[in-house]
């Protein structure tokens, strides 16, 4: 049995790994997994410049702006497979 803590207190590392919670995760029905998927992805960006809330206008604007930082040399592309092996170290 696992012990009981307060919520800012637990560590999921201590009872799961990545990958055990992911294979979890991907046992969800789609909606659900959707859900997670979302609410994951907007716990890692700053809520004053969150993307989803923006129009096709100003995220076409970031999108081109990134490209030319790219292309400028001014920050180098990471492969998702690459970004994802760093997150789970």
């Amino acid at each position: 049995m696992f012990p009981l803590l307060p919520l800012e207190d637990l560590d999921y590392s201590d009872i799961m790994s990545i990958d055990q919670i992911a294979a979890e995760a991907l046992r969800l029905p789609p909606r659900e997994r959707a859900l997670l998927a979302e609410s994951l992805w907007e716990s890692l960006s700053d809520p004053r410049e969150s993307s989803a809330g923006m129009d096709d206008r100003a995220a076409l604007t970031l999108a081109q702006a990134r490209d030319r930082q790219i292309e400028a040399g001014e920050v180098t592309p990471v492969l998702h497979d690459e970004m994802m092996a760093k997150l789970r170290r």
